[in-house]
């Protein structure tokens, strides 16, 4: 049996191809890869019934199944799903447009702005207070921060030390700093389930990939049992960094 193969047919394997290895990508990453070659398992048996075989009993039970079960794909892959979209929309050239097109104007830190919070970071790293700094970078976290305490004020190094001191009604929460102001204090952030991360790790950390796997924000970690200085963006840690270190990753890095 001969059929033609034209450029758009070759177009559409790409990226159904595509489409596949990003979905694979996505659920290795979450664990629920053996879920995903079960959908994909039966997708083909349902073809392979439908299409070639053209069994009508079993082809239209699998029919219904397969009508229903979209749905149910839908709740049973929500967090992934999300984060697809997410990461589609978080990408610099996505966002570069749509700052184009709405006329944004992209958020910028300066040196004044950042040593405080190195300063802060050190000193703290010092004493073994635990800390939570949130930076948001392109997209708003007004949710987070309406569950914390409303601050305002200038980035400040004393005032940092002063929020996360033990005895400090709002040293438990994540400090969020927007806009080149201390936002809020003692917010609360998302938990990371994820069963990869050091059992070292404490709450602290899981809260920090939490946000950082949900937005875009740049999360700083000071270890209250170790006093290292950690960084959680994009959903992945860089663990024992340097003042230097954070220095030159935050004045590099666009806010």
């Amino acid at each position: 049996m001969f059929f033609s193969l034209g450029l758009k047919d070759i177009l559409d394997i790409l990226l159904v191809a595509v489409l596949l290895y990003y979905s694979y990508r996505m659920m290795k990453e979450s664990r629920s890869l053996n879920i995903f070659f079960g959908v994909l398992i039966f997708i083909v048996l349902w073809l392979f019934v439908s299409q070639i075989l053209e069994m009508k009993l079993l082809g239209t039970l699998l029919d219904r199944i397969v009508s229903v079960g979209a749905i149910a794909l839908l709740i049973l892959f929500q967090d992934e799903i999300r984060k697809f979209f997410y990461t589609i929309g978080t990408h610099e050239r996505v966002r570069a447009a749509i700052r184009f097109f709405s006329g944004e104007e992209k958020q910028t830190h300066t040196r004044e702005d950042i040593i405080p919070i190195v300063m802060a970071c050190l000193s703290m790293s010092k004493q073994k207070v635990g800390a939570l700094i949130v930076m948001q970078r392109s997209l708003p976290l007004n949710d987070f921060i309406r569950s914390g305490e409303f601050i305002d004020a200038k980035i400040s190094q004393r005032l940092i030390e002063n929020i996360f001191f033990k005895n400090s009604p709002l040293h438990d929460g994540g400090m969020i700093i927007s806009h080149k102001r201390i936002t809020a204090a003692g917010c609360i952030l998302p938990v990371a389930h994820d069963m990869s991360m050091p059992k070292e790790l404490g709450l602290r950390h899981r809260a920090a990939l939490g946000v950082s796997q949900e937005t875009d924000a740049l999360a700083i970690v000071v270890s209250e049992e170790t006093g290292n200085i950690s960084i959680a963006f994009r959903g992945s840690f860089q663990l024992r960094v340097s003042a230097e270190d954070l220095e030159r990753i935050l004045t590099e890095d666009a806010f």
